[in-house]
């Protein structure tokens, strides 16, 4: 199916002054905390901690800034080597003081409901956080995440993907599904690294072959080119790949059909921190008889 699309979903340079304004997302004012029908109290100590009246509170481990260098498993700090959930307990920490406790009653009223207006499907790779290079805040995508983003098409079965696309389209009626890519994918690489004939006995490579049809494409428009521009091309044409493949299931082709769900690709370039997106257009009747089109592309730089 990626191969209708070929001609329409060229990655040239755009003129980046179409891009839409992105949402921007508030929290709403706050209002005085309770836990049930008692208030919270919250008092600032002589140490300038926050705690709750009446609470048993831990002891008390002396604030420290969170380091700028490089987060390792272990680190060793003036001969020692730290415990790694010493740096994720003070975040966890600084995350309660700082987010939570300020934002009690949107936390609160998460508690009881979720309603995302985004699904992200995006690749597990650990530079490529969603909720950080987009902003989500809690409650506003409701994300799963595998290698090289992909999504298999309905006929595959069962996965955590198709799992959480069930959930995520009839359950939560999510507005908009999107995709996220990016530059140098090792999943990506695996895919394009594939023999042909290969006999394979990996996890890794039974899962990227989802891919192939982006992978073939890839060859026959970029084979020419290095492997690791091949690899940047087929990056994004996974991403096709994975949208046509979004329609193969029946309750997203009927709700997009119906104009109550959207489909959008997106690639981010943490060479340079650019991020591009474009939205799939499906319909009867487009331009040279094809179903699908890409509209609303946008540079993000």
């Amino acid at each position: 199916m990626a191969s209708l699309l070929r001609s329409s979903l060229s990655f040239a340079a755009f003129d980046a002054s179409s891009a839409e304004a992105s949402s921007q997302f508030f929290w709403k004012p706050l209002e005085p905390p309770k836990i049930g029908n008692l208030p919270l109290n919250l008092v600032r100590t002589n140490n300038a901690r926050l705690r709750i009246r009446g609470s048993v509170e831990e002891k008390h481990t002396p604030a420290r800034k969170a380091s700028k260098e490089p987060f390792r498993l272990t680190r060793e700090e003036e001969g020692q080597v730290l415990d790694p959930f010493q740096e994720l307990e003070y975040r966890f920490k600084r995350f309660k003081r700082k987010n939570y406790v300020e934002n009690l009653v949107d936390y609160q009223n998460l508690a009881e409901r979720q309603s995302p207006k985004f699904m992200v499907i995006a690749c597990a790779d650990s530079r490529v956080c969603p909720s950080n290079i987009l902003g989500f805040q809690p409650g506003e995508s409701f994300t799963v995440r595998n290698v090289a983003n992909l999504v298999p098409p309905f006929q595959h079965g069962a996965s955590e993907t198709s799992a959480a696309l069930e959930f995520a389209v009839n359950s939560l009626e999510v507005e908009n599904i999107l995709i996220v890519g990016h530059s140098r994918c090792g999943g990506i690489q695996a895919l394009m690294s594939m023999k042909d004939t290969a006999d394979s006995r990996s996890f890794i490579k039974d899962w990227v072959s989802i891919g192939k049809s982006a992978r073939l494409s890839t060859k026959a428009a970029a084979g020419n080119l290095s492997f690791e521009m091949q690899c940047r091309h087929c990056e994004k044409e996974s991403i096709n790949g994975s949208l046509l493949n979004l329609l193969t299931y029946p309750w997203i082709e009927k709700r997009v059909s119906e104009g109550t769900l959207s489909l959008h690709g997106g690639y981010y370039d943490f060479i340079d921190c650019t991020f591009e997106k474009w939205t799939l257009v499906y319909r009867e009747g487009l331009e040279g008889g094809s179903k699908y089109a890409i509209k609303n592309r946008a540079l993000w730089s």
